[in-house]
């Protein structure tokens, strides 16, 4: 994208997204191990999860919204659309998974189903790449979309996520399912996994937020702003902090692997807590529109790498955090090993990025 076409706040969100994922994955190891899988040492501990995570939760959705705002609908043929997305994110995914791969001696078969174990955030390229294979069979709808259709399409989404917390009153009422530890909601059964509002619900939701604020969110001053997504962010992050710190039985919280997923029911990406803060975080972030120097010589070279940024990272944060970990207090540790994380991953794919031919292809 040229500089006259370019979109600054998004700049802005890309970079602080980024940090906030660094954030998140420097946070999980204080409640993510143990022998059983699920280990919390103290309350100090659970507080400062919860804490980042009511933060950064927002950080892969609005990474979402991002790639929705620039991209959808797409006015390019399909093919050139396609092609200009298998080189700058599923060549540079593929590059890394195999690193993954290499370095932590994962098994190379098990890759060829789903993206490595050690590489456990690729998650997120996998989930893009539906996304982007949506986006030209829905552009000629999104095109001609009314306001008004628009809205109708985005309230029945969020309809959807208040499904994770639908299957917690199910199980409350009820007891699990004896056909599964799952709960299964509106048309799902253990031979048929696409209920009612599987095609609207999940990930496609922030791709239509996209839309809508390129379409039709009006500009508003910060006063506005602010009014709006101040009671959004504090409803959101009161669902996300509650239902993660609040339902921790003890200290220290020893629990198999399947209680971490459980309490990560409120900070699932597609639930109503997160969302609601997604559309506060997005409202404000549209406020950063600055381009002096430090737009032009910080935050858009940390742009422009971000993706590079985010797929090598976990080699960097991995190694930082065994050596800060042990010395340093909870709070310190999760923002000192994503700082230096941040900043270490982002240097190496701005120069990895500088290489003649072979930059875009390793980095996006």
């Amino acid at each position: 994208m040229n500089d006259r076409k370019r979109i600054v706040f998004l700049d802005y969100l890309r970079v602080v997204s980024c940090f906030m994922v660094m954030c998140i994955h420097s946070a999980e190891p204080f409640y993510l191990g143990g022998e059983e899988g699920t280990f919390i040492a103290s309350t100090w501990d659970a507080l400062c999860v919860t804490v980042v995570e009511c933060i950064c939760r927002v950080s892969v959705p609005l990474f979402v919204m991002t790639s929705s705002y620039l991209l959808f609908p797409v006015t390019k043929p399909t093919g050139d659309f396609f092609r200009r997305r298998l080189v700058r994110v599923a060549v540079p995914f593929l590059v890394w998974a195999a690193a993954y791969i290499w370095w932590f001696g994962d098994s190379w078969g098990k890759a060829c189903f789903n993206f490595p174990d050690a590489g456990g955030h690729l998650w997120f390229v996998p989930m893009l790449l539906g996304l982007y294979l949506l986006m030209p069979l829905l552009s000629p709808w999104a095109e001609k979309v009314t306001k008004c259709e628009l809205r109708g399409w985005l309230i029945l989404w969020l309809v959807t996520t208040l499904f994770p917390y639908l299957r917690r009153i199910w199980t409350a009422l009820y007891g699990a399912p004896s056909f599964g530890s799952v709960p299964f909601l509106y048309g799902e059964c253990p031979w048929n996994m696409f209920g009612t509002f599987y095609y609207v619900s999940g990930f496609i939701g922030y791709m239509l937020l996209g839309l809508w604020f390129r379409k039709f969110a009006p500009e508003l001053s910060w006063r506005r702003t602010l009014a709006i997504a101040s009671p959004l962010w504090l409803f959101g992050v009161a669902i996300i902090g509650g239902g993660f710190l609040l339902r921790i039985p003890k200290f220290p919280c020893s629990a198999p692997y399947a209680f971490a997923v459980d309490l990560e029911m409120s900070i699932e990406y597609c639930s109503l807590g997160v969302a609601s803060a997604v559309i506060a975080a997005f409202l404000v972030f549209r406020k950063f529109t600055a381009e002096g120097a430090f737009y032009r010589r910080v935050v858009r070279p940390l742009s422009e790498a971000s993706y590079g940024t985010y797929l090598l990272h976990m080699f960097v944060l991995l190694a930082v955090l065994g050596v800060i970990r042990p010395h340093c207090p909870t709070p310190v540790a999760i923002v000192a090993t994503a700082f230096i994380s941040f900043v270490c991953a982002s240097l190496i794919s701005i120069a990895i990025g500088k290489l003649p031919k072979v930059g875009r292809l390793i980095c996006g």
